[in-house]
């Protein structure tokens, strides 16, 4: 259908031959069944599979009605969180909501910067303000630290009571140290299903209150994953995007190709890179495995690590993600004195430019021995969007299980808490 993404594999010809994609296939089909059977590793965490089919409207009602009440007392709403609790809803904002809007949603919680609190505080000083808080466990030291400063901020602004009504927190269902911070000053709260993992977690509302917020439509964002999960329900490399894309992915490993890079051609998909990063990072690099998945902002990039993508060592294969069609562009105007030479571009859309920018950029990557393949949105909406996200979350459930790791959990994220807690004097540590 024109208005569903699509992927391009053209310029992997002469990299990933079709006997392979056969060979792979059945690899593809025991991690097809271990996904839909619910029966392969990390399978207590599959509750994003179906949640595009199964979120409850009630649910949806609660969370647009929290969104309008932020709206209607605040200018600005602080969203606290890192990881997948801010990547998913950070990349949606950025990509879908106008950038110089008055209602503004600022991130806090995804870094240890003194700097970055006190200037987000200095800002928010005259304005009015609520804060999502969003940590499964609520001892996330990032957010956790956040949240403890910005809280004191709005009960010197407000008084108890007053911030009391600005602040929710998205949380876990019963226990966890947020959850009882909620319950114990009254805090409005949303749930985080046990089910789904922070980086699956962006159509919960871990993501969709905020995005919210943002007066971005979250049931087109749902009837996007909705779709798209349709569209990935059968085994089949040819009729399955995302089957397809983890196959190529994998083969291409397997034959030295350890760097992935996902290059877009809008600086605002930048944060949606982020959390692809993430997505990819976070589930496929255990076990002595795993595709390093970094990001190009381009054509910005091409005048920095471009070389070295043309030119380099050939280890890395690139994905390309760009939108067909743009709403709004400017037109190159013509110069009378013609100093910089660019009349030729003259009467041309920005638009046009960078799509001719993309064709040469991938064309010449291949010819230099990069691999590469093409995910496209038809347009910049919240509907493809939602099929983005599903799509890439259902990519790499089934590349993980075919470089047979689980890619649901994170255990190696816990070494370095370990050691910075001991430092820290943590009790227990």
């Amino acid at each position: 259908m024109g208005n569903d993404i699509s992927f391009d594999p053209n310029y992997v010809k002469g990299f990933v031959s079709q006997d392979e994609l056969d060979e792979i296939f059945p690899e593809v089909q025991k991690a097809h069944d271990l996904l839909e059977n619910k029966n392969g590793p990390g399978n207590e965490f599959l509750g994003w599979m179906d949640l595009p089919e199964t979120i409850d409207e009630g649910l949806l009602r609660e969370i647009e009605d929290t969104a309008s009440d932020i709206k209607s007392k605040s200018d600005a709403l602080i969203c606290i969180g890192i990881g997948g609790s801010y990547l998913g809803t950070r990349a949606a904002i950025e990509l879908l909501y106008p950038e110089f809007a008055r209602q503004k949603v600022f991130f806090a919680g995804h870094n240890l910067s003194g700097e970055h609190l006190r200037e987000l505080i200095n800002e928010l000083e005259d304005k009015d303000v609520c804060v999502n808080v969003i940590s499964k466990s609520g001892t996330t030291t990032e957010p956790a630290i956040a949240f403890r400063i910005i809280e004191d901020f709005l009960i010197k602004k407000y008084g108890t009571d007053g911030a009391k009504d600005r602040i929710i927190c998205t949380t876990d269902r019963k226990k966890g140290a947020l959850k009882a911070m909620a319950d114990k000053k009254g805090y409005k709260t949303f749930v985080i299903p046990d089910d789904i993992g922070g980086r699956y977690s962006v159509l919960t509302p871990v993501g969709l209150l905020p995005i919210a917020c943002a007066d971005i439509n979250i049931r087109d964002l749902i009837k996007g994953a909705k779709s798209q999960r349709e569209r990935s329900l059968e085994c089949d490399l040819e009729k399955n995007m995302s089957y397809k894309y983890a196959a190529i992915r994998n083969i291409l490993y397997r034959k030295g190709k350890r760097i992935e890079i996902l290059s877009d051609f809008d600086y605002k998909m930048f944060f949606l890179g982020e959390w692809w990063r993430q997505l990819f990072a976070e589930s496929e690099g255990k076990d002595s495995k795993g595709i390093f998945p970094t990001t190009c902002n381009l054509t910005t990039d091409l005048h920095s690590i471009g070389q070295l993508i043309q030119q380099g060592e050939r280890n890395i294969f690139e994905t390309f993600l760009v939108v067909k069609k743009e709403d709004t562009t400017y037109v190159v105007p013509e110069s009378k004195d013609n100093l910089d030479k660019l009349n030729y571009l003259a009467g041309k859309d920005l638009d046009f430019i960078n799509k001719r920018a993309y064709d040469a950029t991938s064309e010449a990557h291949f010819e230099g021995g990069v691999p590469n393949t093409t995910i496209v949105m038809p347009e910049r909406s919240a509907f493809c969007l939602g099929q983005l996200f599903y799509f890439l979350e259902k990519t790499v459930a089934i590349s993980g299980y075919l470089s047979g790791v689980n890619p649901f959990d994170q255990p190696g994220v816990e070494a370095y808490k370990t050691k910075m807690f001991k430092l820290l004097g943590k009790p227990g540590y």
